[in-house]
């Protein structure tokens, strides 16, 4: 069984780093069991986008809702909802490590996690990866998509990818993003970054850069009591 999808809201979400805006004014709709395809340029801020709307990049202007909660106020509640699969260079398997050994990590470091819910995770997906083999031996398509298994085995509300189309010709991109659109039939919504979207049902394109002053319905951004105290 798998956790249901969760709905993110995001009106005018901005974060600025030492040398400037990261990225600003984005404003998104992604309903429970969507797809949200950030793309644009290496350097557009799409990374730094995913792991703002998982909770885990303090937003510096704006307001974004996961399931209800938040952000930045619930930050802890919205990490518990979001499992980021891949978001180099912050989140991304351990190339040196052989996938038997990235899977009993998994089970160890996340609560929930068995060996049988990654294989459910690997049946979802389609793929039928060999113990043995090291995880920088596998091809693009195989270690995005082990990646996306393992944290599918956390049974997320929602789940960030990024990169999905990075090493891939054009022929092998259909067949994973049709490995990840099962994910989202099986329960989480799925928030991805490439470089151009994918033609897809219930696709939310998301071009970087877009600038906005909106913001969350008062009632809802009003601040919370923040969960970490």
């Amino acid at each position: 069984m798998t956790a249901a999808g969760v709905d993110v809201v995001a009106r005018g979400a901005s974060v600025r780093g030492p040398r400037g805006p990261v990225f600003e004014g984005v404003d998104l709709d992604v309903p429970a069991g969507g797809l949200l395809a950030v793309h644009g340029p290496a350097g557009s801020g799409r990374t730094s986008l995913l792991l703002a709307l998982a909770g885990r990049m303090r937003l510096s202007g704006g307001a974004v809702r996961v399931g209800g909660h938040v952000l930045p106020a619930e930050g802890r509640r919205v990490r518990r909802l979001v499992a980021v699969a891949r978001a180099a260079p912050a989140v991304a398997l351990e190339g040196r490590l052989r996938v038997r050994e990235v899977m009993t990590e998994r089970c160890l470091t996340s609560p929930g996690v068995t060996e049988r819910r990654i294989r459910e995770a690997f049946g979802t997906l389609d793929i039928a990866p060999r113990g043995a083999d090291l995880v920088e031996d596998l091809g693009p398509a195989d270690g995005l998509l082990l990646a996306t298994a393992l944290a599918l085995a956390e049974r997320p509300g929602a789940l960030v990818v990024d990169d999905v189309d990075a090493g891939l010709p054009p022929d092998a991109q259909p067949p994973v993003w049709q490995a990840l659109d099962r994910v989202r039939n099986d329960g989480p919504t799925l928030l991805a970054g490439c470089l151009q979207p994918p033609p897809a049902p219930g696709l939310t394109a998301l071009l970087l850069p877009r600038r906005s002053r909106d913001r969350l319905p008062a009632e809802e951004a009003a601040a919370r009591e923040d969960a970490d105290t």
